[in-house]
């Protein structure tokens, strides 16, 4: 007798291509024999993918951004939904959590919600009342109809408890694990790395004119809704020789050039609750490049830094603080190789290998 293997889709809004988050879930999930779908979007400056061990789907929109990007993609989510067969769907934040639920009821199908991130406590959201107030309303409504769920720290399980009463898993954004020489690297480099999403609360206003202080260039590798206002404050500072505002960089790429980096950044403004208690991908990412990283002592973060104090840690992400931070890193040695090797111990534990099976305990659960 053979036995079907459970087909699991999981939907974003954003290009899958350089979505390292969902394509080490999705990849876990396929090695348990599940059949795995990951749908996303596509974009005019979408590459080819890569040969994954799971299927994807990318849906073409007419509408690139705004409140007319997210009706018509859950538009023609719900539609590609309708007409697929699937046994469990799983929706990644609040921007695909409606026609997941709607499906699920249609179909008789079970759903699962992956919390990203509050989605209604981010900067550009919770600073404009109407889009707040309408992104609030859908968390209200759909949070507590999916009862099954997971999320990447536990602050958001916690928030997510208390607003709706679920009670999520943590799985939180770990990388897979790199196999490096045990030498140290980057001696030679002369450069810094933002890697990550170019969007609002990340503290762009302030570290761009932080570079002036800066004996040093800095590489930005991402993009976002701060992009455009990014690349004006570049050029508003004179600093185009400095910074390089690169773009999307294709994962794997990006694997060769972080652990290059001499220093990494991870920076959120305190504004909205999501900046406030994040625990972002590039945190994590940093330590398993071994490079030591300027980071904001918010919760999260402080406390994986005082287990294993891989960062130097600031408070506030004004102009002086962030380039006092980084002079601190570049100027001294010592402690940027004590950093850097407590980055190398640190990543024999934070990493993938050892989360995943915390994910594929939640996914063995459901699927029973």
């Amino acid at each position: 007798m053979v036995i079907k293997s459970p087909k699991i889709i999981l939907t974003v809004t954003n290009d899958i291509s350089y979505d390292q988050r969902m394509q080490r879930i999705c990849n876990s999930l396929s090695k348990q024999n599940y059949s795995v779908l990951l749908v996303g979007r596509s974009l005019s400056s979408s590459k080819l993918l890569p040969n994954f061990n799971f299927k994807t789907k990318r849906l073409n929109c007419f509408f690139k951004k705004g409140f007319l990007f997210y009706v018509e993609y859950n538009l023609r989510l719900f539609f590609f939904l309708l007409f697929i067969k699937a046994d469990i769907l799983c929706a990644i934040d609040l921007d695909t959590i409606i026609p997941n639920y709607l499906i699920s009821v249609l179909k008789r199908k079970k759903r699962v919600y992956d919390a990203h991130e509050l989605f209604t406590e981010q900067k550009e959201i919770i600073t404009r009342p109407l889009v707040h107030k309408f992104w609030l309303s859908i968390e209200q409504f759909f949070v507590p109809k999916f009862k099954k769920g997971y999320t990447v720290n536990i602050f958001i399980q916690q928030e997510l408890n208390r607003r709706y009463n679920v009670n999520y898993s943590i799985i939180r954004n770990l990388p897979v694990k790199i196999q490096f020489n045990t030498t140290i690297q980057n001696t030679n480099s002369n450069f810094i790395i933002y890697q990550g999403a170019v969007n609002e609360g990340r503290s762009f206003e302030t570290l761009i004119p932080a570079m002036l202080q800066v004996n040093c260039n800095l590489l930005i590798c991402g993009k976002g809704n701060f992009f455009e206002q990014t690349k004006q404050l570049i050029y508003q500072h004179k600093l185009q020789h400095k910074i390089e505002l690169r773009g999307y960089v294709n994962p794997e790429e990006l694997k060769t050039i972080t652990p290059t980096a001499l220093i990494g950044l991870t920076l959120f403004e305190k504004t909205g609750l999501n900046q406030y208690y994040s625990l972002s991908n590039r945190f994590f990412d940093y330590i398993m490049a071994g490079i030591p990283q300027v980071c904001v002592g918010y919760p999260e973060y402080k406390a994986i830094n005082d287990k294993y104090e891989i960062a130097l840690l600031i408070n506030v992400t004004d102009e002086s603080t962030i380039a006092d931070a980084i002079n601190e890193l570049l100027n001294n040695k010592e402690l940027h190789k004590q950093l850097q090797n407590n980055c190398i111990k640190a990543r024999e534990l934070l990493n993938w290998e050892n989360e995943e099976k915390d994910l594929l305990q939640f996914w063995k659960n459901i699927v029973q």
